[in-house]
């Protein structure tokens, strides 16, 4: 039997950093990330990604037993390195993997068919290693978004909109304003979308101006408010906004926790008044998913 990863997946900011890089990696474990997303994909060569799957095995091999172990994106499974990537680091016990360029649940299915089988060769309990999937990288992969409901090892789905772009010939995904073009605001969505049917939580994408602090409060603040429960970083400087801004604020708790006693010493009432406004279920329930929020 596999764990339930999504009821342990509480991380509000996952820092990416090279695998190839020890400098960045050592610099990257202090800068207080929930999770670490060691990175043998995109940023790394491809001439080098036999060196990186070392750089990074060593990594997790020296890693804090305590606290969240690291996780790795390896490469995506149209490549020839997704096994081989596996195979290095699994002994090396991290906390999951990134799975990127998602074409549909048969690619979690097959992972989760190599996992299984390198847990058992590593003496490491099978189901250990969770899955997080970029949802939205292929064409295939938009098509198949609602599709993930049970499937194993998965703890959490986030989207991509560059990968995306090049796959439907676009010339650029934003408009003249920098804000995303229609499609890729769908693919947001479809994220969102997917990550509920799944019961997972959603991962809002990266801000890639890591010098643009208020834009990146700005995303974040709008990422919680639309349903994503955390955020790629891209720099150690974006972490501590990240944090913030998917914790609830003093005000959001009390007023969420007005919201939850009401309804508990009313349980004969559908609909509350509170401060001018009528509240129902659907409020409830939001409420409790901020107490929720705040708990982790």
């Amino acid at each position: 039997m596999h764990p339930d990863p999504a009821r342990a997946f509480t991380a509000r900011s996952l820092l990416f950093v090279p695998g190839d890089s020890p400098r960045k990696l050592e610099k990257a474990s202090g800068a207080g990330a929930d999770l670490l997303l060691v990175d043998l994909e995109d940023a790394v060569a491809e001439g080098v990604k036999a060196e990186a799957r070392k750089t990074v095995r060593a990594f997790l091999d020296a890693a804090p037993e305590q606290g969240e172990r690291p996780w790795v994106r390896v490469n995506p499974l149209d490549t020839p390195h997704t096994l081989d990537d596996l195979a290095a680091i699994v002994p090396g016990r991290p906390g999951g993997i990134m799975l990127p360029k998602v074409r549909s649940r048969a690619d979690v299915e097959t992972v989760d068919h190599y996992l299984s089988a390198l847990e058992a060769a590593a003496g490491i309990a099978r189901g250990a290693i969770h899955i997080i999937i970029v949802a939205t990288e292929t064409a295939e992969g938009l098509f198949a978004i609602g599709s993930y409901a049970g499937a194993p090892r998965l703890a959490a789905m986030t989207w991509g909109a560059e990968d995306i772009a090049t796959a439907l010939g676009a010339l650029t995904n934003r408009r003249p304003d920098g804000s995303y073009d229609h499609p890729y605001q769908l693919c947001r969505t479809l994220c969102l979308a997917g990550a509920a049917t799944a019961r997972v939580p959603a991962i809002e994408t990266i801000h890639g101006n890591f010098r643009d602090v208020a834009g990146l409060e700005e995303t974040a603040a709008a990422a919680r408010s639309a349903g994503f429960r955390g955020m790629l970083a891209i720099h150690p400087d974006q972490v501590a906004t990240i944090n913030r801004a998917f914790t609830p604020s003093e005000e959001e708790i009390a007023r969420a926790r007005r919201i939850v006693d009401l309804f508990a010493a009313n349980p004969e009432l559908g609909a509350i008044g509170l401060d001018g406004e009528m509240l129902d279920a659907p409020h409830l329930k939001r409420a409790q998913a901020t107490l929720a929020l705040a708990a982790r």
